[in-house]
């Protein structure tokens, strides 16, 4: 059993542009939060998991599989913020923000995140990262790519290919890191998340993680094996649903 102090929040929208109503997309005859939920059950270490969203057919759905849901404002800009609100209500120290689109979730990896997290006692925030094995992911920019130091603390996020192999004559082995959507928060951190000002990189680039980077906050890195693989679009439906009935 995990502890109650460690508490897992699916933050779950019903608006995509992309993917109008992805939550509850069917996938092997379930809504997809419920894949979410389910595999976010069987971390070790989380004692409570809570979808947070911002629409009652969302909730009608957790609720109607045993699930626990609670109702967040419509106007939060991040799924941070979204998994702020929800700690600002919810006894806890420890706070898991998993994506609610990523039905194949490894519980190992929630794992990897809360343990990178309670083993570095300044750490404020722990994510998780893989090796990048498909050359053209690098290119890709709905692929994050995620830069460390020698501590494993994140120097730098981007959707561009970082770090760029200047000299491609030089036989130089260079490890590239697919950044996953999953982190992992102090309650105190988490709480002041939502003050800190929005920079110019974060607008840029589009990616909520650098809003910290950007106000002087380290991000703890570990390594996991498992690629998470995210729906995103109507055609990852099918590529998804084979890889659940596998």
């Amino acid at each position: 059993m995990g502890s109650d102090k460690i508490v897992v929040v699916i933050p779950a929208r019903y608006g995509s542009t992309r993917l109008p109503g992805k939550p509850l997309v069917a996938l092997a005859g379930q809504p997809m939060i419920q894949h979410v939920y389910e595999r976010a059950k069987l971390s070790r270490r989380a004692g409570r998991v809570i979808v947070a969203t911002d629409d009652q057919r969302i909730i009608a759905a957790v609720e109607g599989f045993g699930g626990e849901a609670r109702m967040t404002r419509a106007d939060h800009r991040t799924g941070t913020e979204r998994v702020a609100e929800v700690a600002a209500h919810v006894d806890g120290e420890v706070f898991v923000n998993v994506q609610g689109d990523e039905p194949l979730l490894d519980p190992v990896a929630v794992d990897t995140a809360i343990d990178a997290l309670l083993e570095e006692p300044a750490a404020a925030v722990a994510t998780v990262a893989t090796a990048i094995r498909i050359p053209g992911d690098i290119m890709d920019p709905n692929v994050v790519k995620a830069v460390l130091d020698f501590d494993n603390n994140a120097l730098y996020f981007s959707r561009a290919p970082v770090p760029w192999v200047r000299d491609t004559a030089a036989k130089q082995q260079v490890r590239h890191w697919k950044h996953l959507g999953l982190y992992v928060f102090q309650r105190d951190a988490l709480l002041e998340y939502p003050t800190l000002p929005q920079g110019k990189l974060e607008k840029i680039e589009q990616l909520e993680q650098l809003r910290w980077m950007e106000n002087g906050w380290k991000i703890r890195v570990a390594e996991v094996e498992h690629d998470g693989v995210s729906v995103d679009v109507p055609e990852d439906v099918a590529r998804v649903e084979k890889l659940l009935l596998k």
